[in-house]
């Protein structure tokens, strides 16, 4: 409870962060005008919005290092500049910023400082970071971006610039994001062995994230691994028995 508002307040900065960058018509003037804003809560001046305030407040009380946000606007720079991945260490280089960074955030405000348990919070922000893009790959393809390793592609006969011209399923299409889903499953599974290190009363919380992004990983097999027809997503009664499994702690 003492760090739930402090929760919400790193979501409702990084939300408004990613909102702008994903505004088509944002340009990298954007991402300049996020450093800014980064700047100025880090001088004790935040805009005057109640994200930049609270965002302000919160990297004070809990001494989060600014090198952290800037990563996660890199991550966000790199999506304006149209940048291509062409391995998997590309990809997760990319989600360590986005995703991994608000892990890191987190943990800190639950007052978890070391490198243990910082490097298992930024996998479970990269795990979940892939289960997106394997949920999002025809929307993502339909915004002009692919995600996906184009070492990948290549090997099933597929690349970047026919994905991009013509999203399609199809069965080799298929392999790659099962693939990928395979990786964030190690990498998830190597985030649980930090869960131990975090405070009793937050590992609930933190276990039940988890398990939903997980799920969407299972409905995109059940979905025969088809993201560009259909958009997985847990159900909300999936989401209530996930809740309920997390308030259990494992064996």
């Amino acid at each position: 409870r003492d760090m739930r508002m402090a929760a919400a307040s790193l979501y409702a900065f990084c939300r408004v962060s990613d909102d702008i960058v994903d505004d088509p018509r944002a340009t990298l003037s954007a991402v300049r005008r996020l450093k800014d804003r980064i700047d100025a809560a880090y001088a004790g001046r935040p805009n005057n919005h109640i994200a930049d305030r609270a965002f302000a407040e919160v990297v004070r009380v809990y001494n989060i290092p600014k090198s952290v946000p800037l990563s996660m606007i890199e991550g966000f720079e790199w999506d304006l500049n149209g940048k291509q991945y062409q391995n998997i260490g590309q990809v997760i280089d990319y989600s360590a910023r986005v995703a991994g960074t608000v892990g890191i955030m987190m943990s800190l405000v639950m007052q978890r400082r070391s490198q243990r348990t910082l490097a298992r919070a930024c996998d479970l922000g990269v795990a979940m970071q892939l289960i997106n893009i394997a949920r999002d790959v025809g929307e993502d393809a339909h915004n002009g971006r692919v995600y996906l390793p184009q070492t990948w592609l290549n090997e099933v006969g597929l690349d970047q610039a026919s994905l991009l011209e013509n999203p399609q399923f199809s069965p080799a299409l298929g392999q790659v994001i099962e693939r990928l889903l395979d990786t964030a499953d190690r990498i998830y599974q190597r985030a649980l062995t930090g869960m131990g290190d975090l405070p009793s009363g937050c590992r609930p919380g933190i276990r039940a994230a988890g398990m939903v992004y997980a799920g969407i990983g299972t409905q995109i097999r059940a979905n025969g691994f088809n993201s560009i027809d259909q958009r997985a997503y847990t159900s909300r009664s999936k989401k209530v028995s996930l809740l309920l499994q997390a308030l259990v702690p494992p064996i």
